[in-house]
């Protein structure tokens, strides 16, 4: 299995020089192959094969810089297309890369490690790079990627086929529990003993007051001046600590609930649509589905279960006591009383225990419950569905 470990480097001004370099060889070559892939797609010919040697020798600078780097800039523009070919819907075609504005990175091969010492070797870098090692691996590397943030640091994401991906595991406190994502709270988290809402951090919204006054700065500076770029670094640091605050606060909670529970239920919200709304921003600092995503290796890794429920189960329309399903809840209906038992509901804590509950009878059953798109009634309504349980 490969896994990726990110380190932050410190490279000298030798080193970063040639950092430069071959970031922009990169970008070079990636424009130049784009440039002759896409006049021969426009022509309708067969997109043609290139190599980065083909322009080593009418562009010299070329061979001052890896050239795993380069050839690995081919196999990336490669697969772009392929991608692209197989499923347009889904991948768009390749573009242009520019400098200005954009975090920078190259891949290469052939890479050495001293943990020990704390350096990391790189082809046609003079010397060890000092690198924060905090945390060891043990396989083969198969690739580094140097990465030049927007803010100008510098990090390595070290790629190892590891042979044993599975990590130490805590013994957990619960069997199953059902996760309901949302604004209000960021999730309602229903377990075999508590019921448990975690605050929205909300880290985009708070900023967003210093963000647009250094957007309306930027905006009146000078283009290329030297306040415009200081400007630029403050608002990209801004970004990065959004950012990072989220990244930290979704990897400590995913790594929370992987711990204390054995098999976890979260539901597939139709994130496209929400974006359409008047939500979309709110939407975007929430990253549900980046929070899937650590939740989902994270099981692997820990040896648990994840389970995603159907976008079509309505788990806030449905009793959790009695299975009565309310078609007539509307969006802003927080609390409801189910009309069959008299049960009195909290919205997301009945959607939470109903997703407990789906995978209850997954793991009993060894199959899916059974239910129909037919129960939300029409398109609009599949819409209205996709939003119940995340609107304030």
């Amino acid at each position: 299995m490969l896994k990726a470990y990110k380190y932050r480097i410190y490279p000298n001004k030798k080193q970063q020089e040639l950092f430069e370099k071959t970031f922009g060889s990169c970008r070079f070559v990636w424009n130049k192959m784009l440039e002759e892939k896409l006049k021969a797609f426009q022509e309708t010919k067969k997109v043609p094969r290139i190599t980065p040697a083909k322009y080593k020798e009418e562009y010299p600078f070329l061979k001052e810089v890896d050239s795993l780097a380069l050839a690995n800039v081919q196999l990336q523009q490669e697969k772009a297309f392929k991608n692209y070919f197989k499923n347009k819907k889904h991948f768009k075609i390749p573009n242009f890369k520019k400098k200005k504005g954009y975090k920078q990175s190259y891949t290469t091969n052939n890479i050495k490690v001293d943990f020990e010492r704390g350096y990391l070797y790189l082809p046609k870098v003079k010397g060890g790079i000092k690198t924060i090692f905090h945390r060891q691996f043990e396989g083969k590397i198969k690739s580094a990627t140097i990465v030049k943030t927007t803010t100008g640091k510098y990090y390595v994401s070290i790629l190892v086929d590891v042979q044993n991906p599975k990590n130490k595991s805590k013994e957990p406190t619960n069997f199953v529990a059902g996760i309901d994502l949302g604004l209000k709270n960021f999730a309602v988290i229903t377990n075999d003993t508590e019921i448990k809402k975690v605050e929205h951090p909300k880290y985009l919204s708070k900023a967003l007051k210093k963000i647009k006054r250094l957007q309306r700065k930027l905006s009146r500076q000078k283009t290329g001046s030297k306040n415009r770029e200081k400007t630029r670094k403050r608002l990209a640091r801004e970004y990065e600590y959004v950012n990072n605050a989220r990244n930290d606060f979704l990897h400590k909670l995913s790594k929370t609930i992987i711990d204390e529970n054995q098999v976890v239920v979260v539901e597939d919200l139709n994130v496209k649509s929400l974006l359409q709304t008047h939500l979309a921003k709110h939407v975007l600092d929430s990253a549900w589905s980046r929070f899937v995503q650590y939740l989902t290796y994270k099981a692997e890794w820990y040896d648990r279960k994840l389970l995603v429920a159907d976008r079509f189960f309505p788990s806030s329309k449905t009793c959790s006591s009695c299975g009565y399903i309310h078609k007539d809840l509307q969006l802003k209906d927080r609390s409801w009383v189910c009309p069959s038992c008299g049960t009195t509901h909290d919205r997301d804590e009945n959607a939470a225990k109903n997703l407990r509950n789906y995978g209850i009878k997954y793991l009993v059953g060894l199959e899916r419950p059974e239910f129909t798109p037919v129960e939300i009634a029409s398109k609009r309504s599949m819409k209205q569905e996709a939003t119940t349980s995340i609107s304030e």
